[in-house]
Protein backbone atom coordinates (compact mmCIF):
# COMPACT_ATOMS: atom_id res chain seq x y z
CA UNK A 1 0.00 0.00 0.00
CA UNK A 2 1.29 3.47 -1.42
CA UNK A 3 1.45 5.81 2.30
CA UNK A 4 3.39 8.03 4.44
CA UNK A 5 6.43 9.35 2.87
CA UNK A 6 6.92 8.71 -1.03
CA UNK A 7 10.94 8.68 -1.42
CA UNK A 8 11.94 10.14 -5.07
CA UNK A 9 15.53 10.45 -5.71
CA UNK A 10 17.25 13.46 -7.12
CA UNK A 11 21.09 13.04 -8.24
CA UNK A 12 20.95 16.38 -9.24
CA UNK A 13 20.06 18.07 -5.45
CA UNK A 14 21.54 14.91 -3.89
CA UNK A 15 24.45 15.43 -1.28
CA UNK A 16 25.67 12.39 -1.38
CA UNK A 17 24.12 10.36 -4.38
CA UNK A 18 21.32 8.37 -5.46
CA UNK A 19 22.24 5.23 -3.39
CA UNK A 20 23.44 6.36 0.01
CA UNK A 21 20.08 8.31 -0.24
CA UNK A 22 18.05 5.37 -0.65
CA UNK A 23 19.88 3.29 2.14
CA UNK A 24 19.03 6.00 4.55
CA UNK A 25 15.58 6.50 3.75
CA UNK A 26 14.78 2.65 3.75
CA UNK A 27 15.97 2.48 7.16
CA UNK A 28 13.05 5.09 7.74
CA UNK A 29 10.31 1.96 6.89
CA UNK A 30 8.99 3.84 3.89
CA UNK A 31 6.67 2.12 1.84
CA UNK A 32 7.37 2.82 -1.88
CA UNK A 33 10.60 4.31 -4.04
CA UNK A 34 10.75 5.89 -6.91
CA UNK A 35 14.29 5.86 -8.73
CA UNK A 36 14.34 9.01 -10.93
CA UNK A 37 17.56 10.30 -13.24
CA UNK A 38 16.66 12.64 -16.13
CA UNK A 39 20.30 13.08 -16.79
CA UNK A 40 22.28 9.89 -17.11
CA UNK A 41 22.49 7.56 -20.06
CA UNK A 42 20.79 4.22 -20.63
CA UNK A 43 23.63 1.97 -19.94
CA UNK A 44 24.25 4.33 -16.06
CA UNK A 45 20.64 4.10 -15.46
CA UNK A 46 20.27 0.63 -15.71
CA UNK A 47 23.52 -0.31 -13.49
CA UNK A 48 22.18 2.24 -10.75
CA UNK A 49 18.97 0.71 -10.91
CA UNK A 50 20.45 -2.58 -10.57
CA UNK A 51 22.14 -1.31 -7.54
CA UNK A 52 19.02 0.03 -5.68
CA UNK A 53 16.74 -3.37 -6.46
CA UNK A 54 19.32 -5.39 -4.64
CA UNK A 55 18.80 -2.89 -1.49
CA UNK A 56 14.79 -2.42 -1.92
CA UNK A 57 13.45 -5.74 -0.62
CA UNK A 58 10.58 -4.06 1.85
CA UNK A 59 9.61 -1.34 -0.17
CA UNK A 60 7.27 -0.72 -3.49
CA UNK A 61 10.15 0.18 -5.84
CA UNK A 62 9.38 2.11 -8.87
CA UNK A 63 11.05 3.19 -12.06
CA UNK A 64 10.35 6.80 -13.41
CA UNK A 65 9.97 7.13 -17.12
CA UNK A 66 11.47 4.18 -17.76
CA UNK A 67 9.40 0.96 -18.72
CA UNK A 68 12.63 -0.79 -20.23
CA UNK A 69 14.59 -0.38 -17.11
CA UNK A 70 11.93 -1.37 -14.88
CA UNK A 71 11.33 -4.62 -16.70
CA UNK A 72 15.33 -5.65 -16.81
CA UNK A 73 15.53 -4.89 -13.00
CA UNK A 74 12.47 -6.63 -12.13
CA UNK A 75 11.14 -3.41 -10.50
CA UNK A 76 7.60 -3.27 -9.05
CA UNK A 77 6.38 -0.77 -11.54
CA UNK A 78 6.72 2.51 -12.98
CA UNK A 79 5.93 6.07 -13.02
CA UNK A 80 4.77 8.23 -15.93
CA UNK A 81 4.58 11.43 -16.89
CA UNK A 82 2.92 13.84 -19.67
CA UNK A 83 6.23 12.96 -21.85
CA UNK A 84 6.49 8.90 -21.35
CA UNK A 85 4.80 6.15 -22.86
CA UNK A 86 1.18 6.11 -22.66
CA UNK A 87 -0.57 4.17 -20.06
CA UNK A 88 -2.06 1.70 -22.03
CA UNK A 89 1.29 0.86 -23.88
CA UNK A 90 3.17 0.80 -20.55
CA UNK A 91 0.12 -1.40 -19.51
CA UNK A 92 0.28 -3.89 -22.42
CA UNK A 93 4.28 -4.22 -21.94
CA UNK A 94 4.35 -4.46 -18.10
CA UNK A 95 1.34 -6.72 -18.17
CA UNK A 96 -1.82 -6.61 -15.21
CA UNK A 97 0.54 -7.51 -12.13
CA UNK A 98 3.01 -4.15 -12.19
CA UNK A 99 2.26 -1.05 -10.51
CA UNK A 100 1.48 2.22 -12.63
CA UNK A 101 1.61 5.68 -11.06
CA UNK A 102 0.64 8.63 -13.38
CA UNK A 103 1.10 12.22 -12.97
CA UNK A 104 -1.54 14.62 -12.82
CA UNK A 105 -2.11 18.31 -13.06
CA UNK A 106 -6.00 18.67 -12.57
CA UNK A 107 -8.97 17.14 -11.22
CA UNK A 108 -10.03 15.90 -14.72
CA UNK A 109 -6.49 14.65 -15.68
CA UNK A 110 -7.25 12.27 -12.46
CA UNK A 111 -10.76 10.94 -13.44
CA UNK A 112 -8.83 10.21 -16.21
CA UNK A 113 -6.20 8.41 -15.06
CA UNK A 114 -8.47 6.18 -12.83
CA UNK A 115 -10.55 5.58 -15.62
CA UNK A 116 -7.74 4.13 -17.35
CA UNK A 117 -6.70 2.49 -14.90
CA UNK A 118 -3.33 4.14 -13.03
CA UNK A 119 -2.69 2.23 -9.55
CA UNK A 120 -1.96 5.80 -8.39
CA UNK A 121 -1.58 9.26 -9.17
CA UNK A 122 0.88 11.81 -8.18
CA UNK A 123 -1.40 15.27 -8.01
CA UNK A 124 1.58 18.15 -8.97
CA UNK A 125 2.37 20.37 -8.21
CA UNK A 126 0.77 21.19 -5.00
CA UNK A 127 3.05 24.19 -4.25
CA UNK A 128 5.57 26.52 -6.10
CA UNK A 129 9.03 24.23 -6.71
CA UNK A 130 12.20 24.63 -8.66
CA UNK A 131 12.82 20.87 -7.96
CA UNK A 132 10.88 20.54 -11.21
CA UNK A 133 11.22 23.78 -14.00
CA UNK A 134 8.25 22.26 -15.98
CA UNK A 135 6.07 21.41 -13.15
CA UNK A 136 3.09 23.74 -14.20
CA UNK A 137 0.54 26.18 -12.20
CA UNK A 138 -0.01 24.50 -8.54
CA UNK A 139 -3.53 22.94 -7.23
CA UNK A 140 -3.41 24.32 -4.34
CA UNK A 141 -4.64 23.04 -0.91
CA UNK A 142 -8.33 23.05 -2.12
CA UNK A 143 -7.33 21.60 -5.07
CA UNK A 144 -5.92 18.83 -4.20
CA UNK A 145 -8.82 18.18 -1.29
CA UNK A 146 -11.33 18.14 -4.88
CA UNK A 147 -9.09 15.35 -5.90
CA UNK A 148 -8.99 13.47 -3.08
CA UNK A 149 -12.70 13.39 -2.90
CA UNK A 150 -13.11 12.25 -6.32
CA UNK A 151 -11.06 9.34 -6.98
CA UNK A 152 -10.67 6.07 -4.84
CA UNK A 153 -6.71 5.25 -5.82
CA UNK A 154 -4.24 6.27 -3.61
CA UNK A 155 -3.33 10.20 -4.15
CA UNK A 156 0.60 11.10 -3.84
CA UNK A 157 1.10 14.52 -3.16
CA UNK A 158 4.69 16.38 -4.79
CA UNK A 159 5.65 20.36 -4.80
CA UNK A 160 6.82 22.23 -2.86
CA UNK A 161 6.03 20.08 0.56
CA UNK A 162 7.75 20.70 3.31
CA UNK A 163 7.72 20.48 7.02
CA UNK A 164 6.06 23.71 7.75
CA UNK A 165 3.48 22.97 5.01
CA UNK A 166 2.92 18.89 4.93
CA UNK A 167 0.63 18.52 8.09
CA UNK A 168 -2.03 20.64 5.39
CA UNK A 169 -1.29 17.87 2.64
CA UNK A 170 -2.30 14.99 4.78
CA UNK A 171 -5.35 16.61 6.09
CA UNK A 172 -6.71 17.47 2.62
CA UNK A 173 -6.75 13.63 2.07
CA UNK A 174 -3.03 12.90 0.64
CA UNK A 175 -2.11 9.51 1.14
CA UNK A 176 1.39 9.59 0.69
CA UNK A 177 3.80 12.82 -0.22
CA UNK A 178 7.42 13.41 -1.54
CA UNK A 179 9.53 16.29 -0.69
CA UNK A 180 12.61 16.22 -2.28
CA UNK A 181 15.08 18.67 -1.63
CA UNK A 182 13.49 18.73 1.88
CA UNK A 183 15.05 15.26 2.24
CA UNK A 184 18.26 14.66 -0.39
CA UNK A 185 19.91 18.42 0.64
CA UNK A 186 20.18 17.70 3.89
CA UNK A 187 23.05 15.71 5.78
CA UNK A 188 20.63 13.14 7.57
CA UNK A 189 18.65 11.08 5.09
CA UNK A 190 17.00 8.93 6.93
CA UNK A 191 16.05 11.67 10.46
CA UNK A 192 14.16 14.13 7.88
CA UNK A 193 12.26 11.24 6.47
CA UNK A 194 11.25 10.11 9.89
CA UNK A 195 10.05 13.53 10.56
CA UNK A 196 7.67 13.24 7.58
CA UNK A 197 6.64 9.49 8.20
CA UNK A 198 5.65 10.81 12.04
CA UNK A 199 3.13 12.78 10.41
CA UNK A 200 1.34 9.67 9.65
CA UNK A 201 1.14 8.20 12.99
Amino acid sequence: MIRGYYFITDSGLSISGNLSDMKHALKANISVVQYRNKSAATRDLYEEAVAIRRICEKAIFLINDHVDIALAVGADGVHLGDSDLPYHAARQILGKNKIIGLTVHSLDDALAAQEMGADYIGAAPIFPTTTKTDAGEPLGIEGLKEICERVSIPVVAIGGINLSNAQSVIDAGANAICAISAVVTKPDVCAEVKKFQELFI
